[in-house]
């Protein structure tokens, strides 16, 4: 989905929102409709927080890569979880214990390496794809508060309805680019995956605790690197890919030490 995202960037970042978003929607609608799930769910205003959150996070990791690599934006944005343990200890109380503040300084230390010593990292779009991150720090934690309330498509249509209606928002204000008849199939698949993807992850964190979930997401990343190198010729340099290594390293690590801890 994300090599699908990079390949239309040509396209203004609302109308992509839009089309990424109206195809999930109507399958998330028609699902609902056949199994007579009822559409607005149970936890109606977690469920539009979560909507909302989600949009946004989506909007800035949509912009963030107009100005730097696809692999850059897609590892930045998976600093989620280190915002997310901070969001947990300010308004959730919980403790973090010394050894994961190591393993943040790790993370802290990759971010800083990508950002610091890479030329080709705009500090525009370096700065929009940490705020994604934080923003999808607030959906992870909702998802876990939805928990088993909710079916997780209810969960997904409600963030594909928001972004949709951002989406046209955001084309009634810019400019409309008519796709091609060859490009039609490509923003049908993107939605199609962007669907399945979100009904996943939706399902994963409902049947499990996050920590056991969220090491998997890491995959996305060197899948991302791989498309950015060969489909779109990105490069990286030597102190990025240690960066982005640095970063995986110090929240799986964070990830697997905090389940040990719990059982």
């Amino acid at each position: 989905m994300n090599a699908l995202v990079k390949k239309f960037i040509d396209y203004p970042t609302f109308e992509l929102i839009f089309f990424r978003s109206v195809t999930s929607l109507f399958i998330a609608f028609f699902y609902l409709k056949y199994f007579t799930i009822p559409l607005w769910g149970n936890q109606k205003q977690l469920l539009l927080v979560r909507g909302i959150l989600g949009t946004t996070s989506m909007v800035l990791f949509f912009l963030s890569i107009q100005y730097i690599s696809l692999g850059s934006a897609v590892t930045l944005r998976y600093t989620a979880p280190l915002f997310a343990a901070f969001l947990a200890m300010l308004f959730l109380k919980e403790r973090i214990k010394p050894l994961q503040w190591f393993f943040f300084a790790v993370t802290f230390s990759g971010v800083f390496l990508i950002k610091g010593f890479d030329p080709s990292v705009s500090m525009v779009g370096f700065s929009i794809a940490i705020l994604s991150a934080v923003f999808s720090a607030g959906v992870y934690i909702l998802l876990n508060k939805i928990g088993q309330g909710d079916h997780p498509v209810v969960v997904v249509f409600y963030f594909m309805l928001l972004a949709s209606l951002i989406g046209l928002l955001g084309i009634s204000l810019t400019n409309w680019k008519t796709p091609s008849i060859n490009d039609v199939p490509g923003l049908f698949i993107l939605g199609v995956l962007g669907f399945l993807a979100q009904l996943f992850m939706t399902k994963a964190f409902r049947a499990y605790e996050a920590n056991m979930v969220a090491p998997f997401k890491y995959v996305e990343v060197f899948f991302t690197l791989s498309f950015g190198v060969f489909l779109f010729d990105e490069t990286y340099t030597f102190l990025s890919l240690l960066g982005i290594f640095l970063i995986i390293a110090g929240l799986v690590s964070n990830i697997v030490y905090k389940s040990k801890s719990q059982k």
